[in-house]
């Protein structure tokens, strides 16, 4: 049987379908959905839970000259569906493929590009304000997520958008979850306001029998919604959204298309202001394993649809499970150890340190800044906090990281998730910048292990150097090495040599064995033209000036490696260490990441692309080591 989406090539193809033929596309799209994340990967919780405000919104608005923006963007996937990229979807978060996000350069349907939350609002009233500088007549929605909310970008946004009072539309996706369940205080108030599911089952219930009654039932439906906005000021005075100066419509079922297409059709004809409407909806609405367990579903790996387990489950743990198990032994040797996460406490693999030691865990939602000003404070006051939050998102942060713990030399220590090249997700969650945006902050260290043993003792050795500590680590498989049983010393700023030789190869972090391999390699190519020792520098800062400018003065070419940008990052900080010593005349040379915006693909597709695997850093060692002559440009291949 013909599916209804096979006739869905654009969003006016849906302004001819009928009620009931738009809850089969709905039904149809979820499938489609997951069939290609369970092959593909994916943020799949998220987006069966907007499927259903994605074709209301469609369908009423005229797109894309009326503009939605969606915070996070990680719940288009049935907005990419309806707006002519179905026949791609089959490629979604593949190298060359879609991206998993909004993209401006993909579609006209995507007005702004987003990965990182709280970011829509802030968009939508530019893109408003422009409207209306310009003189066009056109609807800017933004659609945000209640977890999204917790971020404070948003306030300030709301802020302004209540001051300037101009037409926008807000569509606040309430589903109670970030990532993982929301938490605070405007996470309790969206609860007050819906007072939960069953209130508004009854008003679609009510509604429904009161259209039923021939000649009355319109009558007792406005009657109705008289008596409800009435209660709604009686009971809830003072609405936050309704002080700042929006008028509030909701709750509203979020999985009901007539109540959606009703509340956004009066929606378009608002000329008065902004107006935010509250819609409740339920994460992985539509198949069981997400529903139940939206967290595990947000960025699922390739899975069994039928039993929602991964299908190719991992033999080795993630850097991210041997942390929050680190943690949890770091945090019963010492009670003043605070673990704190912004909206990630699966995703950084605190999940278990949480549930065990909830006195010494706090997830603040998505406000890494505030993450990071509530660490300077609580180390203030005697705790030893670890902030654990991606590489990608603590760059929101920096000015607290400079102004409130290195300014002041806090023992905060910053453990950075998912640095380096990230697989799947695209530009915006690249953690290639981190070296760069910590290494010039005043009092901090940077270290990097090349694997999880080396990890967990720097974890421990970072609260005995009694000053900011920021250890990055990538989005891996461990190396599955021997863990050590007891703490071993990492001495401040030490290198470690792996392997001996003539000229040396200075690697940081998780491209220490990489170039390990690759410099044997090289090595065994040359026939023995050269010999290069192979140092795992440990630190970025402090540097093992010691070492480096041992083989330097010896008139030793060195060559360093990093999976980070080159401008600012380590190989920079080896050469601001010549240039103060005045060894300007050493043969070196820097590998590592262009400044690029870093397309999708698989970890390995993107260290090929980049020269970092061990058979390009190999070729790129036997050009410079081997002779005189101009090897490749750093962070290209030979």
């Amino acid at each position: 049987m013909k599916k209804i989406l096979d006739s869905i090539n654009i969003p006016a193809d849906l302004k001819r379908l009928s009620i009931e033929d738009l809850a089969k596309l709905a039904v149809e799209i979820r499938a489609e959905i997951l069939d290609v994340v369970s092959r593909n990967g994916g943020h799949l919780s998220s987006n069966l839970g907007v499927v259903e405000i994605t074709l209301a919104l469609h369908r009423v608005f005229d797109t894309p000259r009326d503009l939605i923006v969606w915070d996070v963007g990680h719940q288009t996937y049935a907005h990419k569906i309806v707006t002519g990229r179905r026949d791609k979807f089959s490629t979604l978060r593949r190298q060359g493929g879609l991206l998993g996000f909004p993209s401006r350069e993909e579609s006209p349907y995507d007005p702004y590009n987003t990965g990182h939350a709280s970011t829509a609002l802030s968009a939508a009233l530019g893109l408003a304000v422009a409207r209306d500088m310009a003189g066009e007549r056109r609807r800017v929605i933004a659609v945000v997520g209640d977890g999204s909310l917790t971020g404070g970008v948003s306030w300030e946004a709301l802020n302004q958008i209540g001051h300037l009072r101009i037409p926008l539309i807000i569509v606040l996706n309430d589903n109670e979850m970030s990532i993982s369940q929301s938490v605070g205080a405007i996470s309790k108030y969206l609860g007050y306001l819906t007072s939960g599911q069953h209130y508004l089952r009854v008003k679609d219930k009510a509604k429904t029998l009161l259209k039923s009654l021939p000649g009355v039932g319109g009558p007792m439906i406005k009657a109705a919604r008289a008596l409800e906005e009435m209660v709604k000021k009686t009971f809830f005075p003072g609405l936050v959204f309704e002080e700042l100066g929006l008028r509030y419509v909701g709750p509203v079922q979020g999985h009901s298309l007539p109540s959606l297409l009703e509340v956004f059709e009066k929606a378009k004809t608002e000329t008065d202001g902004p107006v935010l409407i509250h819609c409740v909806t339920r994460k992985g609405r539509g198949y069981s394993p997400a529903q139940d367990s939206p967290e595990h579903f947000h960025g699922a790996p390739p899975f069994d649809v039928e039993s929602g387990e991964p299908t190719t489950p991992g033999a080795k743990p993630s850097y991210s499970a041997v942390f929050g198990n680190t943690m949890l032994r770091i945090a019963g040797e010492d009670e003043r150890v605070v673990a704190i996460t912004a909206a990630m406490c699966e995703g950084t693999g605190l999940l278990e340190y949480a549930a065990r030691r909830p006195g010494q865990f706090f997830d603040v939602g998505i406000a890494e800044q505030h993450a990071v000003n509530f660490a300077a404070g609580l180390a203030v006051g005697g705790r030893r906090p670890v902030c654990a939050i991606y590489s990608t998102f603590l760059q929101r942060a920096y000015d607290q990281i400079y102004h409130d713990v290195c300014l002041q030399n806090l023992p905060v220590v910053f453990v950075l998730d998912r640095a380096g090249l990230v697989p799947d997700d695209g530009p915006t969650h690249q953690g290639v910048n981190d070296i760069a945006y910590l290494r010039h902050m005043p009092n901090m260290v940077l270290m990097a292990p090349r694997d999880e043993n080396e990890m967990r003792h720097m974890l421990k050795a970072a609260f005995g150097y009694d000053r900011p500590v920021a250890i990055r680590f990538p989005k891996s498989e461990v190396v599955g090495v021997a863990m050590d049983q007891t703490w071993r010393a990492v001495p401040l700023g030490k290198s470690e040599t792996l392997k001996a030789g003539t000229d040396l190869v200075l690697a940081y972090g998780s491209m220490v064995l990489p170039a390990l391999e690759a410099a044997e390699r090289a090595e065994a190519d040359s026939g023995g033209g050269f010999s290069l020792a192979v140092v795992d520098a440990k630190f970025c800062k402090p540097l093992d000036e010691e070492l480096i400018l041992r083989y330097a003065r010896a008139g030793k070419a060195i060559a360093t490696v990093e999976e980070g940008v080159l401008a600012g990052g380590f190989g920079s900080a080896v050469l601001e260490l010549l240039n103060r010593h005045g060894l300007l005349n050493v043969r070196i040379k820097c590998f590592g990441l262009p400044i690029d915006i870093f397309p999708v693909g698989k970890r390995a597709q993107l260290r090929e692309r980049y020269g970092l695997d061990t058979a390009g850093l190999a070729g790129q060692f036997r050009l410079f080591f081997g002779g005189p002559g101009d090897p490749a440009e750093p962070g290209t291949k030979s």
